[in-house]
């Protein structure tokens, strides 16, 4: 059987730095805590000298209630936190993305399945809660 991980991307029609905003705060509208906006092209400027790289900021987030009980079912589900929901440039338009790291667990052995379901479907909820809103 081949397991599947559903990766989320959106088009959005709206500036960068606008886009970042309006991802950030229907996350935290959801439930989620943001942790840490980082822009990756702005590191890749300054630690690898590249001068030009499309704008591509990450969004890290964490709603408590959905990390405790995949840490309640396996302390390993820990090395795939945060959450994370990218903004980035691509051919001129603006893209949002997100890939769900509880249903990336079981697949990569980190967390069994059966015990994994019931912590993926809730926050499958709260991110097409979010997802929805963008």
């Amino acid at each position: 059987m081949i397991k599947m991980v559903d990766i989320l991307k959106k088009e959005l029609s709206m500036k960068f730095n606008d886009a970042v905003e309006h991802v950030r705060k229907i996350v935290e509208d959801e439930g989620f805590s943001v942790m840490l906006v980082k822009n990756i092209d702005e590191i890749f400027k300054k630690k690898l000298g590249v001068k030009e790289y499309e704008r591509y900021t990450i969004i890290l987030a964490c709603a408590p209630q959905f990390a405790k009980g995949a840490l309640d079912v396996s302390k390993n589900v820990g090395l795939l936190f945060p959450c994370s929901f990218a903004v980035y440039e691509d051919q001129g338009k603006i893209y949002v993305g997100h890939a769900s790291i509880m249903k990336i667990a079981p697949e990569v052995g980190l967390a069994p399945q059966d015990k994994m379901a019931p912590v993926i479907e809730a926050t499958g909820k709260a991110v097409h809660a979010a997802w929805d809103k963008l």
